[in-house]
């Protein structure tokens, strides 16, 4: 286990609120995941990390949300979200076509994609690529295909993705399960 000083924290341990908020993931996922045990150290921090990543849900098409979400891991070579997230896409039908034409991350030539998620694509790549600077083209595209509301979501979205790979991958935390790719996954 990488960086031993820091505990894994179990519900039990946890401030009540934390692990009532975390109950209903817990029981759709199976298992409670690491990213949540060491997180639960600052349960305030990690209990708010939560609230924003619920809003972000609610503020874009299933779809979208998860090209922004699979595009931030697999560029940041975040196997914990990404294996977690293609098993979700799967489960609502998404497929692993679906799945290929976005983990190449290569928007122009993802004629699987429909036009919005393939701009979501684009625009997260050059945020990602650029830490955010010269993005206008990519941002403008979107309102191609997105309301404000919902291209300040996509915005928003990429930073709190970049922020989970950055836990992930400080504390080299292993994806809780493999990828659909690895197992053949179905739902």
């Amino acid at each position: 286990m990488q960086h031993a000083w820091i505990p894994r924290i179990e519900r039990a341990q946890m401030p009540q609120d934390l692990a009532d908020y975390l109950e209903p993931r817990v029981r759709r996922l199976g298992y409670l995941g690491e990213m949540f045990q060491v997180g639960a150290n600052a349960p305030q921090v990690l209990q708010h990390f939560l609230h924003l990543t619920d809003a972000l849900k609610e503020g874009l098409a299933f779809d979208i949300g998860e090209t922004v979400v699979l595009t931030v891991a697999g560029w940041m070579d975040n196997a914990y979200e990404r294996n977690q997230h293609e098993r979700l896409c799967v489960r609502t039908g998404l497929g692993s076509d679906w799945l290929r034409e976005v983990e190449r991350l290569l928007p122009d030539d993802a004629l699987g994609l429909t036009p919005g998620q393939r701009a979501a694509q684009r625009f997260a790549l050059a945020a990602l690529e650029s830490r955010g600077k010269n993005v206008e083209a990519a941002f403008s595209a979107l309102q191609e295909h997105f309301t404000a509301a919902e291209a300040v979501t996509l915005v928003f979205l990429v930073g709190r993705y970049v922020t989970h790979a950055l836990v992930v991958n400080t504390f080299q935390l292993a994806p809780p399960v493999p990828s659909v790719f690895e197992d053949g996954f179905q739902a």
